[in-house]
């Protein structure tokens, strides 16, 4: 029996973006499909968390290891004297894994795995904050990746960031795509709870759906030029059917969303583009399936779960061709130029006018969105943690 050791601090907020959705589904995975190894879940919290750790109750094999120490003093004593090591605060472990950059300190002769979701703040600081930009700096991701005896991250794309920007061998980078769990699928069309979400969040009846933060880095000002686009070519053209449609662009404001809003704003549809918000993560599935087409014209991903999440949903999907959101759509989506408004638009015009294309779109999605499951991503990980 080996004892594993799980870095969750990630988890102590709450929240649920892809740091802790990957964190999350990947260890309820691992403790189902290994009960022959101990795990203990470590984190420092000088409050109590926002985190229910109740949800790990009915693992007996799985003990939570909690240090009443503030963070901020812990990562400053992990960073500049290296102590206390991780592994001696929860009474010894064999591997101590680590589902994101943070900071922490392990004896030398315990295996470290560490996994690297993206490098967009390499890649694209122009996206980040100063305060983002900051903290990426002073934790030296490059050099918590050099110590780590293996790395995992959840695209080809990322593995090859890693390998060139951090000069990290690739014999040390292993590939291993995130997952969604089954909660995101097809609901009946007389499930009566479809009808309380749409009121919920006042919902039209017809709308393209984009789900995520509210920043730059997602390019929802690409998605409004395009609808206004679609829009006004279907009011010359009098097409009755694409005009039914509404913009609903759901999600939080994030850093610099202060611009996205003001060109709303100055939209001549503006009165047909919907921000219901904050979606509560129970009922991200039901928005999915009222949804008449899913649009993702971000940046940079490192993974992307909205795409793969509408496309279990069984909605067709229109992406980036970039970074690692082609690897998860084979024939599943239809690809766009994020710099280029005008494909998008024609994307859209297209999957919401050609009924076969878009029936064709959502049999392929669904398809290749069934190919990720936490139960192969949990697999393999095993096997990294045992290399």
């Amino acid at each position: 029996m080996a004892k594993i050791c799980v870095d969750v601090r990630c988890l102590m907020e709450g929240r649920r973006t892809g740091v802790e959705e990957y964190t999350l589904g990947l260890l309820l995975s691992l403790l189902e499909i290994d009960k022959k190894n101990e795990y203990t879940l470590f984190f420092s919290a000088w409050k109590e968390p926002s985190f229910d750790f109740a949800i790990f109750s009915n693992y007996p094999n799985v003990k939570l290891k909690k240090i009443r120490i503030p963070n901020k003093l812990l990562n400053f004593s992990f960073w500049y004297l290296g102590w206390p090591k991780i592994d001696r605060l929860v009474g010894g472990a064999d591997v101590v894994f680590f589902p994101n950059i943070i900071f922490g300190a392990v004896s030398e002769d315990i295996q470290t795995i560490l996994t690297i979701h993206d490098l967009s703040f390499e890649r694209y600081p122009e996206y980040f904050s100063w305060k983002r930009r900051f903290w990426h700096i002073f934790i030296n991701s490059k050099k918590i990746c050099q110590r780590a005896n293996e790395i995992i991250t959840v695209s080809d794309s990322s593995a090859t960031d890693i390998s060139s920007l951090y000069e990290i061998d690739c014999k040390k980078i292993t590939t291993i795509p995130s997952a969604i769990t089954n909660n995101f699928r097809v609901f009946s069309r007389n499930d009566e709870k479809l009808i309380k979400i749409k009121e919920k969040y006042q919902l039209p009846y017809k709308f393209i759906l984009h789900l995520g933060t509210i920043e730059p880095r997602k390019n929802i000002l690409g998605i409004i030029s395009a609808y206004n686009f679609l829009q006004k070519t279907a009011t010359e053209e009098k097409n009755q059917e694409l005009l039914e449609y509404k913009l609903v662009i759901a999600g939080s404001p994030g850093w610099l969303g202060g611009e996205i809003f003001k060109e709303i704003e100055k939209s001549n549809f503006k009165e047909k583009i919907i921000l219901p918000g904050f979606i509560a993560d129970e009922d991200k599935a039901y928005v999915y399936n009222l949804s008449s087409l899913f649009v993702y014209p971000s940046f940079f991903e490192g993974f992307g779960f909205p795409p793969l999440e509408a496309m279990r949903c069984g909605v067709p999907v229109i992406m980036s061709n970039n970074s690692s959101l082609p690897e998860i759509s084979s024939n599943g989506a239809i690809l766009i130029d994020p710099s280029r408004p005008e494909e998008i638009f024609e994307a859209m015009r297209q999957v919401l006018s050609d009924r076969n294309m878009r029936e064709e779109l959502i049999n392929l999605g669904q398809r290749k969105a069934s190919e990720f499951t936490w139960k192969k991503t949990a697999e393999k990980t095993l096997k990294i943690f045992f290399k």
